[in-house]
């Protein structure tokens, strides 16, 4: 077992392992725990009553965070004539076609972090599908990425998308912002990403939906969150 530093092991003595707090009060707790020296990260993770196995309670989504997740996303449009000049003046980092797909095969450049293309070129794009798959990086529509409407979908990643899927345990994990942030602006988001999972709920799922709820930042520990105080949270 890995050995805990001080810092560590100081944030974790102020968290109580058998309460389960507030969204209020945990994230009040997870800053006070924020020890690094860089601006940490506050991550959630969500543990769903659905079994992944079945396409049926498969929970995947996306969520335009009110407040961003405080770090820029370079956004690269696979595209081409207007749709180029289009996705550029939408704050796109990098636009065009096979000039890129070549880049990425050849040189094997992934300098961006969010992939978007419009309908016409998934056949292109689809000889680079087993480089940008794994990574997460192929555009995709039911995430919204694969659209005539670049500019739209440039615009909303830059303001803060976020993609999120279900994992093999069932459980959602996703990133909510900057610990600078404060209390206030994390609380927006995190109330803004729950409502979604809430209402993507499937059909087919049974019993209690939300079954556990953790909170922490990039270094510090895992705090536990009542499921009960979602109702302070979301409408």
């Amino acid at each position: 077992m890995a050995k805990r530093g001080k810092k560590y092991l100081n944030a974790r003595s102020k968290v109580d392992p058998f309460k389960k707090y507030t969204f209020e009060e945990a994230v009040k707790l997870a800053i006070e725990c924020a020890y690094a020296r860089f601006d940490e990260t506050l991550d959630i993770a969500v543990k769903l009553g659905v079994d992944p196995r079945h396409a049926d309670q498969m929970v995947r989504g996306t969520v335009v965070l009110p407040n961003g997740l405080g770090k820029e996303v370079r956004v690269l449009v696979f595209a081409k004539g207007e749709k180029v000049k289009e996705a550029l003046e939408a704050g796109a980092d990098y636009a065009g076609a096979e000039e890129y797909i070549e880049k990425i095969q050849k040189e094997g450049w992934l300098e961006f972090d969010k992939a978007v293309a419009t309908p016409d070129m998934m056949g292109a794009v689809g000889k680079i599908g087993k480089i940008l798959g794994p990574r997460g990086l192929m555009p995709n529509a039911k995430l919204g990425t694969v659209t005539f409407d670049v500019a739209k979908v440039v615009k909303e990643i830059k303001a803060g998308k976020l993609d999120f899927k279900v994992d093999k345990a069932g459980i959602v994990h996703a990133p909510m912002g900057k610990v600078s942030f404060g209390p206030g602006k994390l609380l927006e988001n995190i109330a803004a990403f729950m409502d979604t999972i809430i209402r993507l709920k499937p059909a087919t799922s049974k019993g209690t939906y939300i079954r556990g709820i953790a909170i922490s930042t990039t270094m510090g520990p895992g705090i536990k969150v009542d499921p009960l105080s979602l109702k302070t949270m979301v409408a």
